[in-house]
């Protein structure tokens, strides 16, 4: 298994980073009053993380605590590496589909014996499980809960979102418009980001399927569901012409940033930057079904923080007082305000910080309408096998029901390639 996963993870270039950046950060085991997190926040979060880590220290003279970006990919590889190799930061955020693997590989500790039933009783077990569990223990303590896709739309372009996938093809088709008359629409009506698979999920929800049966941990793509929601994402670009034919994330981001979108569909971590460019927002659910009268069903994850398995004796006490530090109420209402997060602790969950702003509330909407995404390693897999066929639906190269039968047979493959 650890073969495979440096093999699938380009094993030496990636080792050779990590190795040099241990020497860069001084992140190994010799730094015993140092405690480091790393993570993949965007840079004016990660600004937050570290006032907070500044705020923290001066009650902890003599330790020093720091923090490090990488991407979500990159950050759960290099940690694996680091980890294995018995160094690695002491604390790692990111989404909860980090878990499985992580248990996978040994490299986090189980949380449930190091801290007290009244703390954990204080986050959230509804709409979602806050804290992620896998195979009976405990392995993430959540700072926020969500990380799901909503319908973001400017309200200077389109005064109220569509409820349905026909008003949303009825509206879409006077958004988008050709400027220069030039055969190629200028201004669209919708974009989203057509690289990722996690943004055709809501649509097979919305059709009554899912990606994965949560019981066996195989794939549920070659459905009737799958099938429908590829049209659909096949329709809105060529035949209905409401959304691009090709747009990668950058693209959707520019496009509605600079005014020449009405409506993205985009996860909370992208909600603070459309803010701070001046967008006047608005959030609502993805447009419902028509033929199923089912909302679109986003993947929820809470996010948040696991122990690395090399953290022990008086270096680990005090990582876990930094986790309390930064789950706390106090600090994820910081976040709330910077981001719209919705925090993971009952008691700012519930505060007139969250349930009076109209942004966090339509966040919440969506999410309660969504599900929570399996941590399992399986989903790893699912995701690679998504990604071609879904790529290709929108350049026709496959058909809808193509697509789905592909996803499923190398998800298939995948899966037994990586359990053999």
């Amino acid at each position: 298994m650890i073969l495979r996963t440096l093999r699938r993870c380009n094993t030496l270039p990636l080792l050779l980073i990590t190795l040099l950046m241990l020497l860069l950060t001084g992140c190994s085991k010799r730094d015993q009053k140092r405690i480091l997190v790393w993570h993949s926040m965007r840079p004016v979060e990660a600004e937050l993380l570290r006032a907070e880590l500044a705020r923290f220290g001066t009650r902890h003279p003599g330790w020093t605590f720091g923090e490090l970006y990488y991407q979500n990919e990159t950050a759960r590889t290099n940690y694996i590496i680091s980890a294995l190799g018995g160094s690695g930061p002491e604390l790692f955020w990111g989404a909860n589909d980090n878990v499985g693997p992580l248990v996978e590989m040994g490299v986090i500790q189980p949380l449930e014996t190091l801290l007290e039933p009244a703390f954990l009783d204080s986050f959230l077990f509804e709409p979602i499980k806050a804290n992620t569990w896998l195979n009976g223990h405990l392995w993430q303590i959540a700072d926020r809960v969500g990380n799901h896709l909503c319908l973001v739309y400017n309200k200077k372009m389109i005064a109220s979102p569509p409820q349905t996938i026909s008003e949303l093809i009825r509206v879409g088709k006077a958004l988008t418009r050709d400027f220069n008359s030039d055969g190629k629409p200028d201004q669209y009506a919708l974009v989203w980001n057509y690289t990722e698979p996690f943004f055709a999920v809501p649509f097979i929800g919305g059709y009554g399927g899912w990606i994965i049966d949560d019981s066996t941990r195989q794939p549920t793509l070659n459905t009737e569901a799958v099938t429908r929601a590829c049209q659909l994402i096949y329709d809105l670009g060529h035949k209905y012409r409401i959304i691009p034919e090709e747009c990668d994330y950058e693209i959707a981001n520019a496009l509605f940033k600079d005014g020449y979108a009405a409506m993205i569909i985009n996860g909370s971590w992208s909600w603070g930057t459309y803010l701070e460019n001046g967008i006047n927002l608005g959030i609502a659910r993805i447009p419902r079904i028509d033929e199923t009268g089912l909302w679109p069903m986003p993947a929820v994850s809470p996010l948040g923080y696991s122990l690395n398995i090399n953290t022990t004796g008086e270096k680990r006490r005090i990582a876990l007082e930094l986790l309390h530090h930064l789950t706390s109420a106090e600090v994820q209402l910081k976040f709330t305000a910077l981001s719209i997060a919705l925090p993971s602790r009952a008691a700012a969950f519930n505060s007139p910080e969250v349930q009076n702003n109209p942004l966090a509330l339509a966040s919440l909407e969506q999410m309660k309408v969504g599900r929570l995404m399996s941590p399992v390693t399986e989903m790893r897999w699912i995701w690679d096998a998504m990604r071609p066929s879904y790529q290709a639906i929108f350049s026709g190269r496959v058909s809808a029901v193509q697509a789905a039968q592909q996803m499923q047979a190398l998800a298939l493959k995948l899966i037994k390639e990586n359990r053999e």
